[in-house]
């Protein structure tokens, strides 16, 4: 989106038409906004909109009815059920005024402010910037402006929320910044700033756990199986004793594994009954260890991230697989197993084991009527295909 295109949506008739369009049926609502006369870049603007609206629901639910977004501004939003949590760490620390440097189009701006924390949000781009304005327009005591994090004023501000841009431009197409130093703003900026203040930083999950500060708890959060953002919180913003937290938030609620540290790891273990894959956060945080004990669980193998247990225990954290069979893992023999077992569609997981499932899946050429999974991974050290299935729900 450019300037252009955002002064042509910020008119009485686009946002009257915005709400009117059914943005799941975009062909269909051109040819009908044409035939009642609109122009033709009034009718993009529109349609384009409410394409992301109904991309954004995803995220923002049905507050994304009420919203605007860029394309960038989107894929890069926090999801509003993860940026209520954030917004939550600086309540509970008593900081009644907070900075958003690099608000995006507003979401943690927009958390912040439905619990009466007052927000002065500044993004670099002015155009992110007058769409974040127009998200957060209901809350009287927070701001929007252009601008930097390096050059924004922090007089009368108790703490900072930063979320890095991490890829190059604006609106357009941009690329992806690999060295921390090139962000905007940079690490460093934000690691200095947390030396005076409460401070906490968004980063992507893959984020080098070399560069984490001892001082910060780092949080990985997954939502619905996807590992999502990875989070450093400093000063009051962190909580006692807890340096690495895995959250783990699904459709029925949300569940936490914390420590104060990476957790010790576990051995391996002969293959049990069940599988366990730990969700991507546990992953990332290094808390198997934590989660083995849990389950009463050893590896299957030294540095392959699947545990194996004698009994199914529930837990959010992994999810649970009954191993049926130990199968041939070389491929024509594999392919064979299966197919003298009628399997004509299957799912392949796999850990530790160079091969792409979808490549895989075409040259086992299989036929059949039942459905099956196979984990692809090594058992002390081997090269192991195991047939599985899910429990059933308790």
């Amino acid at each position: 989106m450019d300037s252009a295109e955002l002064a042509r949506l910020l008119t009485p008739e686009a946002l009257r038409l915005l709400d009117e369009v059914d943005g799941s049926r975009p062909v269909d609502e051109v040819n009908r906004l044409r035939r009642a006369g609109h122009s033709p870049d009034l009718v993009a603007a529109v349609v384009s909109q409410a394409a992301l609206r109904v991309r954004a629901r995803a995220k923002f639910g049905p507050f994304a009815d009420r919203m605007l977004f860029t394309p960038a501004g989107l894929e890069q939003a926090t999801r509003l059920r993860v940026a209520a949590l954030h917004a939550g760490r600086f309540r509970d620390a008593g900081l009644g005024r907070v900075a958003d440097l690099g608000c995006g189009i507003g979401s943690d701006a927009l958390a912040l402010s439905a619990i009466d924390v007052a927000v002065r949000a500044v993004d670099r781009d002015e155009v992110t910037a007058a769409v974040a304005a127009y998200n957060l327009s209901d809350f009287p005591d927070t701001t929007v402006e252009v601008g930097t994090a390096e050059t924004t004023p922090l007089d009368g501000v108790d703490g900072v929320y930063l979320d890095p841009a991490r890829r190059t431009g604006g609106q357009a197409a941009s690329r992806r910044l690999h060295d921390p130093a090139d962000w905007s703003p940079s690490l460093d900026f934000a690691f200095a700033l947390a030396e005076r203040m409460p401070v906490g930083v968004k980063l992507g999950p893959g984020l080098d756990r070399d560069l984490i500060p001892d001082s910060a708890e780092a949080q990985w959060v997954s939502v619905d199986g996807q590992l999502v953002e990875m989070g450093l919180w400093f000063g009051p913003l962190a909580r006692e004793g807890v340096r690495r937290s895995a959250l783990v938030l699904t459709g029925t609620g949300a569940a936490e594994l914390t420590g104060p540290a990476d957790s010790p790891d576990v051995g391996d273990r002969p293959l049990g009954g069940f599988l366990y894959e730990p969700d991507g956060a546990v992953i990332r945080a290094r808390l198997i260890g934590a989660l083995a004990e849990r389950l009463e669980a050893g590896m299957v193998s030294p540095s392959i991230a699947y545990l194996t247990s004698d009994q199914l225990i529930e837990t959010p954290f992994a999810s649970a697989f009954r191993i049926l069979e130990r199968l041939p893992a070389s491929e024509q023999a594999l392919k064979k197993a299966l197919r003298e077992r009628g399997v004509g569609t299957l799912e392949i997981k796999k850990r530790g084991i160079d091969v792409d499932p979808a490549t895989l899946r075409k040259r086992l050429g299989l036929r059949g009527e039942r459905s099956a999974t196979v984990v692809l991974t090594r058992v002390a050290g081997r090269h192991e295909a195991l047939l599985v299935e899910r429990p059933a729900p308790a």
